[in-house]
């Protein structure tokens, strides 16, 4: 019986939400220092939570024209 306690598996709630924010803090804080610098909002980091949004998020900002590149037109919006 678990004692009133929630249970992921063998994980604890606590395990997980210390394994996310390890996560994040590994991962998604320079993923939203580069997304910042190429121009995009630093949120779109959100979609690595995603697991098929991750991907297409990749595919996205690969083939988009980034705001902030050398050479990128400014004028047309």
């Amino acid at each position: 019986m678990n004692d009133g306690v929630f249970m992921m598996g063998s994980f604890s709630l606590w395990h997980w939400l210390i394994a996310i924010a390890f996560w994040f803090l590994l991962f998604g804080w320079p993923i939203s220092k580069i997304l910042r610098k190429a121009g995009f909002s630093g949120w779109w980091v959100l979609l690595i939570f995603v697991p098929l949004a991750n991907l297409i998020g990749l595919w996205v900002f690969a083939t988009a024209q980034w705001p902030n590149a050398p050479g990128a037109d400014k004028s047309s919006s």
